[in-house]
């Protein structure tokens, strides 16, 4: 599928680009060889306007009123001048006789008084005299013919020459010119195009693959409760009849309906999780964001965490950077762990790396989250900021992330290791971690916030998250 989108894609480019160039090869052509004619008649006229003036007009038989024009004395001088410019000059008496000609042969074409240039057709015979040696071929002039009169006597006509093949070689020349420039813009606009296509079809293949992926993981994990609460629901209906007549089929039908609803509770997360993050990927969510005191919302998270987990005997603290000594501004120093923010989203954020944390980290371990504002221009994973920014910190000395998998952690449904169940660890936790989206979402709730989240890992020593916040959203 995508390859065929490819190939239509990369044959449009083509074929648009050609289209352009056809336009763009016609007008160059067309200015080019109307540029070409326009020169041509232009020396046409001029040598009209110069052997017009070099007329001798002479009366006839000492009548002041009727003259003629001396041939002999008036072309002699020309004829070497209009040769060398490929230009032939004819006179021709005032009935059309022709009298005089610098061509080898008459061309036997009738005369038409228009100072605008005309192209003519003219069949020369083969002639070794003939000045054009062209045998048995069709030889094309451009031609002006000038009428001559004095005092409204006309005295004969003038016409100049100038062979056509001055405008179609170099014509012929630059539709080569142009054709070949085409051919070899078009092969490299369809191997361009078909290099960008491809290029421009890789985040749509990679936006495919993860639907497709997403779609298996997320039919895989709704399949599961929904077996699971049929199965419940269709046991509980069968023993429906006996729960008055049995204490124990009671009880067991309570327990049944008590594993319907925590499955219809997990689900429902996971629908949520799913839609959050769906509406993250469209741009479509509308969160209002405010400012945020972030030790009041981790102190609040910490202590949540606190409540849900004592029975692991796990050290959860709380570790707030005081600012530096220097810092003297009352109003800065009040606010000096705010940022711009939504505060749902970032409490959903840190209660699932901190619900992570505890729920990954063994009996006697240490989860410890530290919030620390960072001054100045600093970089994070090529990410370069300008202002202030909040940094947590959430450490565990759990079991640790292998390092091949740390690429992967924040993909959706990625587990580390998949023999691990939803019912591992404790509800709380479980809640956080069993669906392999916690991370997912928390990274969707950085980048909304324009922040970065980073992982450290050692197996075997604990991990480390690291999130980064600026103080102030850009626009």
């Amino acid at each position: 599928m995508f390859q065929a989108t490819r190939r239509r894609l990369a044959i449009w480019y083509t074929a648009v680009t050609a289209v352009l160039l056809l336009l763009f090869a016609s007008g160059v052509y067309l200015y080019v060889r109307s540029t070409l004619i326009e020169r041509i008649d232009d020396t046409l006229n001029h040598v009209v306007e110069i052997v017009g003036r070099s007329l001798v007009i002479e009366p006839i038989n000492n009548h002041a009123d009727r003259f003629r024009i001396n041939v002999e004395a008036s072309f002699r001088d020309n004829t070497g001048t209009v040769e060398d410019d490929h230009i032939d000059l004819e006179w021709f008496s005032p009935t059309g006789k022709l009298l005089w000609s610098t061509l080898s042969e008459p061309l036997n074409i009738p005369i038409h008084g228009d100072r605008t240039g005309e192209t003519v057709r003219v069949v020369k015979g083969d002639s070794e005299n003939s000045k054009f040696k062209i045998p048995h071929s069709p030889l094309l002039l451009r031609q002006v013919t000038q009428r001559v009169e004095v005092r409204r006597q006309v005295l004969g006509y003038l016409r100049v020459s100038h062979p056509w093949f001055e405008v179609t070689k170099p014509s012929r020349q630059l539709i080569f010119d142009l054709a070949l420039g085409i051919g070899l813009m078009v092969l490299s606009v369809g191997a361009s195009g078909w290099f960008l296509s491809g290029k421009a079809m890789e985040p749509v293949d990679q936006s495919y693959q993860r639907l497709k992926q997403f779609t298996a993981d997320a039919s895989h994990e709704l399949r599961s409760p929904i077996t699971l609460i049929q199965t419940n629901v269709q046991v509980a209906l069968a023993d429906l009849d006996l729960v008055e007549a049995e204490a124990t089929t009671s009880l067991q039908y309570r327990q049944q309906l008590k594993v319907v609803e925590r499955l219809t509770q997990r689900l429902g997360k996971l629908v949520n999780d799913l839609l959050f993050l769906a509406r993250q990927d469209s741009g479509i969510s509308k969160d209002t964001f405010s400012a945020c005191p972030m030790d009041a919302l981790l102190m609040e998270v910490v202590g949540e965490q606190q409540l849900l987990v004592p029975e692991k005997e796990i050290a959860l603290s709380l570790d707030l950077v005081d600012p530096p000594a220097c810092e003297t501004s009352p109003e800065l120093l009040e606010n000096w762990f705010t940022l711009v923010g939504n505060w749902d989203q970032l409490v959903r954020l840190f209660t699932n790396l901190i619900a992570n944390a505890l729920h990954y980290s063994s009996a006697g371990g240490r989860v410890k989250v530290e919030l620390a504002r960072i001054e100045g221009t600093n970089r994070v994973s090529g990410l370069r900021y300008t202002s202030a920014q909040l940094q947590v910190k959430v450490s565990d000395t759990g079991v640790g992330i292998p390092t091949e998998a740390l690429p992967r952690l924040f993909d959706r449904f990625y587990r580390v290791d998949p023999a691990r169940t939803h019912t591992t660890g404790n509800t709380a936790t479980a809640s956080a971690t069993g669906s392999g989206l916690g991370l997912a979402i928390a990274q969707a709730i950085v980048e909304h916030h324009q922040g970065h989240i980073q992982v450290e890992s050692s197996l075997g020593k604990g991990t480390t998250f690291t999130v980064t916040l600026p103080i102030t959203l850009e626009s």
